[in-house]
């Protein structure tokens, strides 16, 4: 005799893959009927899963089009069921499901726009938190800044790219796809430290000196990792990002 589970777990194997029999569980006037309307049911979780794919990806939509779009989404939607009832959680596995999709390989920035564009979707639901006034920074004594630690704002993405992902997104914004520019490496800092989420362009080197606040690092240390990482970091302009996007939720000098 099947349990509660058994039965949710047999629902669920099937729900998403049109080669699994129907649930057992699933009881009509015939056989025939039962599959019928099990497939309408199916057919329409599918269709709801990519569309809201589509609404949280609508550049990577814009770019690859309406039916690239919904086979990749479908593909996607079988290899990766949601694991919440909250649908603003689903979606952070298809920027990687992207990058090993062999149809999507000849437009290897398309990953990383996908995670600009879940960095914008997550902080705009992260949770709000109040930023440090610019004051608290000018506060600290000069010999204190660099052992200070500092809290970034929860809503806080940073992606690094080897394509120009930022610009990309930027000159996407409605139907007509444009080229850009200026190819090359850029890095994006996401955020929502008041009511909008913010999309900014990372001076070189920033976007580590912000990981590795993120990470736990000190203002020193991460300034020191960012210019491990690239001669063309300027500790400044870190700072001048992390003070001027209101970043900083809170600071810890050690005292």
């Amino acid at each position: 005799m099947q349990t509660h589970l058994d039965v949710q777990d047999e629902f669920a194997a099937a729900l998403l893959s049109a080669a699994t029999p129907v649930p057992s569980s699933v009881k009509g006037a015939s056989v025939r009927r039962a599959d019928r309307r099990f497939a309408v049911y199916r057919n329409n979780v599918a269709v709801s899963l990519i569309e809201a794919l589509g609404a949280r990806f609508p550049v990577v939509k814009r770019l690859v089009g309406d039916e690239f779009f919904s086979a990749m989404a479908h593909a996607f939607v079988l290899r990766e069921p949601p694991v919440s009832p909250l649908l603003i959680h689903y979606g952070g596995a298809f920027p990687a499901f992207i990058e090993a999709f062999d149809a999507a390989k000849p437009l290897p920035y398309l990953a990383d726009v996908a995670r600009l564009e879940y960095a914008r979707g997550r902080a705009y639901h992260a949770a709000d938190a109040k930023p440090l006034p610019r004051v608290a920074f000018t506060a600290l004594p000069a010999g204190r800044i660099a052992s200070t630690r500092v809290t970034l704002h929860p809503s806080v993405g940073i992606i690094a790219s080897s394509y120009p992902v930022l610009s990309i997104w930027e000159v996407n914004q409605d139907r007509a796809v444009r080229a850009v520019p200026n190819w090359g490496p850029e890095a994006a800092l996401v955020a929502r430290p008041f009511l909008e989420v913010e999309t900014r362009r990372l001076p070189p080197g920033s976007e580590m000196f912000l990981l590795a606040l993120q990470e736990g690092a000190t203002i020193g240390e991460a300034a020191e990792r960012a210019s491990a990482a690239t001669s063309e970091f300027d500790p400044s302009d870190g700072l001048a990002v992390l003070i001027g996007a209101h970043l900083a939720i809170a600071l810890d000098d050690g005292n």
